[in-house]
């Protein structure tokens, strides 16, 4: 099985996480590229989202990840903030699919199970995991990067495990099984 490079995508208007890691199931994994997207609060709305679409265009042409991996988008108390955050992974998924790449999504819970052991953890077990995992001194920061990377991460090891179920499944109907 190959190696695999995802860009995982913590969606949000002020701040997006975004974080590249490549590798496979059963092998470390490579941190290739974090950071975070920020946008002026006050900055009109379809503004922010160019700006956003355009560093979000800017990152996949130059490190051409095989997957997009965006958090699932979930019901919160204040709309006006699941608004922006499902504005911004929905700006995530088009740049992904103008260059033609897969768009896969994860919900917090999946993500957290994935790389600490636990759905219920928290940010900062979520943080430390990821340091840990890709071989870093220091957690990522801000939060949003280091989410953006349990995101890639969390879809290496998933993806990659439903990726070889597939092909066995494939396999198995070819030979008549």
């Amino acid at each position: 099985m190959r190696s695999l490079r995802v860009l995982g995508v913590d969606p949000g208007l002020t701040r997006c996480g975004v974080g590249v890691v490549e590798g496979r199931v059963g092998r470390p994994l490579d941190l290739v590229e974090v950071g975070v997207v920020r946008t002026p609060a006050g900055l009109d709305l379809a503004k922010r989202l160019l700006r956003l679409e355009s560093a979000l265009d800017g990152l996949v042409a130059r490190l051409r990840p095989d997957v997009v991996a965006v958090e699932r988008v979930f019901s919160q108390h204040n709309v006006r903030t699941v608004m922006g955050t499902a504005q911004a992974s929905a700006v995530a998924m088009l740049v992904a699919a103008r260059h033609g790449i897969e768009v896969h999504q994860h919900t917090p819970s999946e993500v957290k199970a994935a790389v600490t052991g636990s759905g219920r953890a928290d940010k900062v077990q979520v943080a430390a995991m990821v340091a840990r995992l890709l071989r870093l001194d220091a957690p990522p920061s801000p939060a949003d990067a280091a989410d953006a990377l349990a995101l890639a991460i969390c879809h290496v090891w998933r993806g990659g495990a439903q990726n070889r179920l597939a092909e066995a499944v494939a396999a198995a109907a070819g030979t008549g099984r």
